[in-house]
């Protein structure tokens, strides 16, 4: 299914920002945006246009290339505190939610699948992150 025939320009331009608006959020729920979560979401985002179902490959094929300059930029102009930076992005998550479900249910449902993996992604990378450097040592 090729996502863009059945929106607008505009829609899928906005579309692509979803994997970016997905690991701002799993971002905020440590704190800031740090250089390990961008190269991070940066190198999942890469690796999802392989592992993806196949029903998303060109979607993320698509937002892979845009993926760096919208996470740097949704970066800078969403609000710095923390509470206003989380309301922000899911209210933009919700106007997002509304572009895919016009795309059926089949690539709803499969689209919310990926951005939870895509989530817990970013969110494990900063826990693993953070538990190595206070446990440098395996605790058995």
């Amino acid at each position: 299914m090729n996502w863009t025939e059945k929106l607008t320009n505009q829609e899928c331009k906005l579309l692509l920002k979803f994997p970016a608006y997905i690991s701002l959020l799993a971002a905020n729920r440590m704190g800031e945006l740090d250089d390990t979560e961008i190269k991070t979401a940066i190198k999942f985002s890469h690796i999802k246009t392989f592992s993806c179902d196949h029903l998303l490959t060109e979607f993320y094929e698509e937002a892979d290339k845009v993926f760096e300059d919208n996470l740097l930029q949704l970066d800078k102009d969403l609000p710095k505190e923390k509470e206003s930076r989380d309301a922000a992005i899911k209210k933009e998550l919700s106007n997002l939610d509304k572009i895919v479900k016009e795309l059926g249910k089949d690539y709803t449902v499969t689209m919310h699948n990926s951005m939870k993996s895509f989530t817990e992604h970013v969110l494990n990378a900063y826990h693993n992150v953070l538990v190595d450097f206070i446990f440098p040592f395996p605790i058995k």
